[in-house]
């Protein structure tokens, strides 16, 4: 028997590999065009790890006019969970990360690479390995476990590199008809790759973001196919990348160490490797030291908290652009209502050490990109999401949508728009004050700030009723009045005044101005008087100044 009857009686009727290079040939696309993919396992669980790479790849397929997959990992089926397809798929939708070629759903996708999900490439990966047992590349090895078990404590009793290599790779030598004897016999085996490396040499290669790296050669013998006929991951990424025509692997760095494996097997197969580029992991500062973002103890590491809490996702997906590029910040200032397709991402822009999570800053961008959306893009948002997690948000949003529309309009359009709203979950607690039903049962703590005596308020409140409210007022007008009121009650007209003669008067009109606010409102804090002023109408503003003045003879 010679290596090519064993490949043959180990992957019998199997297809020569050049019947996949003739399938799946090279890519028709412009010069620099990225062909990029995200490959995650279907475990469960998305990682906004797992989001952070796809903004990259997906940009990055867009701005070279390139090709973005998604390719499922699941060779290692143990680990897989019901549905987890569809919930990375629906993942990536959430974030409007939809893929050019890819699984659609957990058994069909869609492009002309596929298949896209690795348990449905069997005999791909099958033909490959079939081919490098004919060149002696790979070997048939029937160690059971209790044999690697028994190697591997040899190996630690005597402090020697654990691993399956040189005098340790007992199948690697075994001989063709030995090996065809067993094979007959039924004893189950797995496929080797037989490894040419030294470790007392380096391999050299240039990552696109770590820059030059250089780390031992392998010589270990690899699986490449399991028992049940199924890749290692090692080998399926080797097989699928260089067949989808991948140019660029963008992965997180503790992919890093395996890249001697990696360029290895690429060189057996006899082609070129893709460019290579490790991001380094989003952290977490915890007690002055950092560490990874966890699935165990950080709930922003989920996906799934991104849409409980309701921080859309195109504000997300800036937060990860911003900690993608360090020059994305300086773009946004420069490009304050440029959508960030417009942006230009470069992988040697991007950190060699893990950018760190910060909810604060993510809130702040978020803020911002609500803050440029229309009304009625706010009220959609919002209901979609209530629709889901909030039922009273819901009940609020649909009792009288042209009012709330009015309310949810108030500051938004402006040079300088409003910026109250950081996620979805925000938005009944800053629109709630507005419908007077709710406003009114409630109770309510008037908190004035520096005007805090109970008859100076009142006199403050009737005199504006009684002398300076006039709805039909434009507002300049109304603020005008609001001076006028200041200084009927000896306050400066201007704040400017107050701070040069303090002496003098008694506050100024924003002291004024933040009485008639509370008592409207109940709050310190709201987007401009005036709008609010003119959603209310008067007769919400009557009854609520009224209400105001009640509590401070009830004093």
């Amino acid at each position: 028997m010679d290596h090519k009857e064993l490949a043959n009686l180990i992957f019998p009727n199997i297809k020569d590999r050049s019947y996949y290079e003739e399938k799946y040939p090279e890519r028709k696309l412009k010069e620099g065009a990225m062909v990029v993919r995200f490959a995650p396992s279907p475990t469960g669980f998305v990682h906004i790890g797992g989001i952070y790479t796809s903004v990259i790849c997906s940009k990055l397929a867009r701005q070279t006019d390139g090709v973005f997959m998604l390719r499922i990992e699941d060779t290692d089926q143990k680990r897989e969970v019901e549905n987890g397809v569809n919930g990375i798929i629906d993942a990536l939708k959430k974030f409007n990360l939809v893929p050019d070629e890819g699984m659609i759903n957990e058994e069909d996708g869609k492009g002309e690479y596929g298949p896209y999900k690795q348990s449905q490439r069997k005999e791909i990966y099958q033909s490959f390995a079939k081919k490098l047992i004919e060149e002696k590349l790979a070997y048939p090895c029937f160690c059971t476990g209790d044999d690697l078990t028994s190697m591997r404590e040899k190996q630690e009793n005597a402090k020697l590199r654990p691993g399956y290599y040189g005098a340790w790779a007992t199948c690697r030598n075994l001989g063709l008809d030995e090996a065809e004897r067993r094979i007959k016999n039924g004893d189950e085996y797995i496929i080797r790759f037989k490894s040419q490396g030294n470790p007392e040499k380096k391999i050299k290669h240039h990552d696109v973001i770590k820059g030059n790296v250089d780390f031992p050669e392998n010589d270990q013998d690899i699986v490449i196919i399991k028992s049940d006929g199924l890749p290692t991951y090692h080998f399926a990424h080797a097989v699928d990348d260089y067949l989808m025509r991948t140019t660029h692997v963008i992965r997180g760095d503790e992919w890093l160490s395996s890249l001697p494996v990696h360029i290895q097997l690429f060189q057996a197969l006899g082609v070129k490797p893709p460019k290579y580029a490790h991001i380094a992991p989003i952290m977490k500062e915890e007690d002055g030291a950092k560490r990874k973002l966890s699935k165990r103890k950080d709930p922003e590491a989920a996906v799934e908290y991104y849409a409980k809490v309701g921080i859309p996702s195109d504000a997300a997906k800036e937060y990860l652009l911003n900690i993608a590029n360090s020059n994305f910040e300086q773009w946004r200032k420069q490009n304050k209502m440029q959508s960030i397709d417009e942006f230009e991402l470069s992988l040697n822009k991007m950190s060699v050490s893990g950018a760190l999570f910060d909810m604060v800053k993510l809130l702040d961008i978020s803020k911002t990109v609500i803050s440029r959306y229309t009304k009625e893009e706010v009220y959609d948002a919002a209901f979609v999401w209530a629709s889901e997690y909030d039922g009273e948000l819901k009940e609020l949003l649909e009792k009288d949508k042209e009012y709330t529309l009015k309310v949810l309009g108030i500051e938004r359009g402006n040079e300088k728009p409003r910026k109250d709203i950081a996620k979805w979950s925000d938005v009944k607690e800053n629109i709630s004050y507005m419908y007077d039903d709710i406003f009114l049962n409630s109770e309510i703590k008037y908190e004035y700030q520096n005007i805090n005596e109970p008859n100076e308020i009142k006199k403050i409140i009737t005199a504006y009723v009684e002398k300076y409210f006039d709805l039909s007022d434009d507002k300049q007008t109304w603020f005008n009045k609001m001076k006028d009121l200041a200084e009927e009650f000896g306050y400066a007209r201007e704040v400017k005044e107050y701070k040069q003669n303090p002496e003098n008067y008694k506050g100024h009109v924003g002291d004024i101005s933040t009485v008639i606010r509370i008592a409207l409102t109940g709050r310190a804090n709201t987007p401009d008087m005036y709008e609010i002023m003119q959603v209310l109408g008067k007769e919400s503003i009557d009854t609520r100044l009224k209400k105001a003045v009640e509590e401070q003879f009830a004093k």
